[in-house]
């Protein structure tokens, strides 16, 4: 009987195995290699920063800072965060490194992130996401070339047919203020149906209340007045620039109005690629531009747009995998073929094979195992095959054998191998 710790994750957290790690890992470096075409290179800040830099930047009333944070204290009393998620840190790293006269910059990140809320599926308190941010680009190019990396990205995950861009905009300064002043006396007037969270959010932060998912705040807000309603002509001309700019490349965008963020550094455009094959987990991929945040840090005014995935949420969504690189195994009969076996098996790695030795079991046992790593081809070893210092070669996937010397091996391989 196997045997069975008592030990296991902590609530939240989950071991990725075998297929599982090879979704993550192509996700990771199919985006990582796609960023690089546009010109991003790789930022890796820390797991942890100081609680400020993320009470600063998603703002004291949002649920992530007053509810999903993982904060403590350290032995020298100085309050740290476990970060939620990445584009704080790439600001901070910003203007700790001085980096304002090296604009424009672009940064993809990749990694885990920590957030304490309910699990669910593609959810998780320990999760990992993929992102990226271009600084110091005010213009609306900004805004087309972030939200065509990402698509590039879906589409070459095989995920365009799955997923749906949504696209907002929040305007200027002078758009929200406009903005914010309607929605507060609409608002105002529905207070009664409102929860206690939204009405304390009324007077602080009332864009927040449009996307609550409490029953009672979406009706009060069903009619509420549109954002692009009020947006002053600047405004209007720059979402238009990333609508015509999008359909030019040929992608396909639908206007979401509800689609907003709370925050005032935030402007402009807002996105997200959303699917209906996750359940309630539907967005995978958002972003927006957020050209207030990093003078709100403390550092010199910079323009600033990106975007995040859930990895979690996009292998969810990936087709079947192919194995990419089919093993070869080398099956020794018995122990006695098992020295020979591992000089094979050695000179087959140095020449570039990937290769899995059965160690151990009868013969039956270990063709099993090399069916169930897929291998395409087994090099059986028996007493007769050493004495002739060959091996027997057969191919998995036709079940075609020849006898092959095995100083030969190497170029036998390379001819038959696909």
């Amino acid at each position: 009987m196997p045997f069975v710790s008592s030990l296991q994750p902590v609530r939240g957290t989950h071991d990725l195995l075998f297929d599982d790690v090879r979704r993550h890992r192509l996700i990771e470096a199919t985006a990582f290699e796609i960023a690089q075409r546009y010109g991003y290179g790789e930022i890796a800040t820390p797991v942890f920063e100081f609680t400020d830099v993320f009470a600063r930047t998603l703002g004291d009333t949002s649920d992530i800072v007053t509810k999903e944070m993982y904060t403590f204290e350290t032995k020298g009393g100085e309050s740290v965060t476990l970060r939620p998620e990445g584009t704080a840190g790439v600001a901070r790293a910003f203007i700790s490194g001085g980096l304002a006269q090296q604009t424009p910059l672009k940064f993809f990140y990749r990694g885990p992130m920590f957030r304490h809320e309910r699990p669910q599926k593609g959810r998780q308190r320990q999760f990992q996401q993929i992102g990226v941010e271009l600084l110091g680009v005010a213009t609306p190019q900004a805004d087309i070339e972030v939200i065509a990396l990402a698509d590039h990205i879906l589409s070459s995950l095989a995920l365009t047919g799955t997923v749906t861009l949504e696209i907002n905009s929040l305007g200027d300064t002078e758009s929200r203020v406009a903005y914010r002043d309607v929605l507060v006396k609409y608002l105002t007037d529905r207070q009664d149906m409102l929860s206690q969270e939204s009405r304390d959010r009324l007077g602080r932060n009332p864009l927040r209340i449009l996307d609550s998912k409490d029953p009672g705040d979406k009706e009060a807000v069903k009619d509420a007045p549109l954002f692009t309603d009020h947006l002053n002509v600047t405004s209007r001309d720059f979402f238009k620039t990333v609508q015509d700019g999008l359909a030019a490349l040929g992608i396909a965008c639908k206007v979401n109005p509800a689609l907003v963020r709370g925050l005032d550094y935030y402007g402009h455009t807002a996105f997200e690629f959303t699917t209906d094959a996750l359940g309630a987990q539907g967005t995978v991929l958002a972003g927006g531009r957020y050209d207030g945040l990093i003078k709100q840090m403390g550092g010199p005014p910079t323009a600033g747009i990106g975007w995040a995935a859930g990895v979690e949420r996009l292998a969810m969504l990936l087709p079947e995998l192919e194995i990419a690189n089919r093993p070869i195994a080398v099956i020794p009969v018995s122990d006695a073929e098992a020295a020979t076996a591992n000089i094979i098996v050695s000179a087959l790695r140095h020449a570039g094979f990937t290769v899995d030795i059965a160690f151990s079991g009868n013969m039956g046992k270990r063709m099993t195992r090399a069916n169930k790593i897929k291998a395409t081809t087994a090099i059986i070893l028996g007493g007769d095959e050493v004495l002739e210092n060959a091996a027997t070669v057969r191919n998995l996937d036709a079940g075609a054998q020849d006898k092959v010397r095995q100083k030969d091996l190497v170029e036998y391989l390379r001819k038959t191998q696909p």
